[in-house]
């Protein structure tokens, strides 16, 4: 199912910026690591649904923060989105040819030359966010940098995918794919939602009904990827699916069956949108990406 028109013009929006600035940063140098650049272009621009940075621009906007600001902590947000993406298709990870339609980057320009990329867009996700550039108040920089830190590490985002490897080899119960998804997806939706707020800055105990939102849209985002690898279509993906099942791997949908997994895809984007309510019209952005969220159909 396509997003609403206002929503759609949201995302067009986000990826052409997102794009643009990628194309900014990653300019090819004409010496020995020209390669290096092409592959980090080649994942990083002109491709995925852009939801983290437009998360990021979503919150962001809630506090009338400024937008520039902003995008380049969309932007660090997404490096180590796609830098994840990388590493994860490669042999010793996932073992993906495919992504978004097109050859994965080992496949492309080599495992090294992958491995080297993914390292790159990791370092320079920091990079951008301790630059003065990003803000003024250092404060508010060094904060942006420990959350992201700490969502992408081995309590989230990294620690995520070693329990998803370690999932092959172990039955996981439902508590535990729920902690699991919460990390290795959560993780990074949480930190788009949270650095919003570190902009307009929020204090982290005025954060709760944030954290409620991002908690709830990001289990709802992996249950409908759980929903779409057993029902979806691969051309639309742009990626082999049906892989968890090949793999023994337990996920909401083996755990819960089809029909009562979507029911609690739809209890959970209710409570996000739920946490919401001391918002006006200014949170409707993110009211308009929650019901996406389940909506989805790649």
């Amino acid at each position: 199912m396509n997003p609403s028109p206002a929503l759609a013009t949201e995302l067009a929006d986000t990826a052409r910026e997102i794009d643009a600035r990628f194309d900014a940063l990653l300019t090819v140098p004409d010496d020995p690591r020209a390669d290096l650049y092409r592959a980090m272009r080649h994942a990083a621009i002109d491709g995925g649904k852009r939801l983290r940075p437009l998360l990021v621009f979503a919150t962001a906007r809630l506090f009338n923060c400024d937008m520039d600001c902003a995008g380049r902590v969309a932007i660090a947000l997404e490096a180590i989105h796609v830098y994840s993406l990388i590493h994860d298709d490669l042999p010793a990870m996932d073992d993906d040819d495919l992504r978004r339609g097109r050859p994965t980057v080992h496949k492309a320009f080599g495992e090294a030359t992958a491995i080297l990329a993914g390292d790159c867009l990791h370092a320079l996700a920091f990079e951008v966010l301790a630059d003065p550039a990003t803000h003024a108040d250092p404060f508010v920089r060094a904060e942006l940098v420990l959350d992201l830190a700490r969502a992408a590490g081995p309590s989230g985002m990294a620690g995520g995918q070693m329990m998803d490897l370690e999932a092959e080899r172990a039955s996981f119960d439902l508590t535990t794919v729920t902690r699991l998804q919460a990390m290795k997806t959560g993780a990074l939706i949480m930190a788009a939602v949270e650095a919003g707020a570190i902009l307009g800055r929020l204090p982290p105990e005025g954060r709760t009904h944030l954290r409620g939102y991002a908690r709830d849209i990001g289990l709802a985002f992996q249950i409908v990827d759980d929903l779409l690898d057993v029902e979806g279509d691969e051309a639309l993906a742009g990626k082999k699916l049906r892989k968890d099942a090949g793999a023994g791997k337990e996920t909401f949908v083996s755990l819960l069956g089809v029909e009562p997994a979507r029911e609690r895809c739809r209890l959970l984007v209710d409570q996000a949108i739920a946490h919401l309510r001391h918002y006006g019209p200014e949170a409707d952005l993110l009211r308009d990406i929650a019901r996406f969220v389940l909506q989805r159909d790649h």
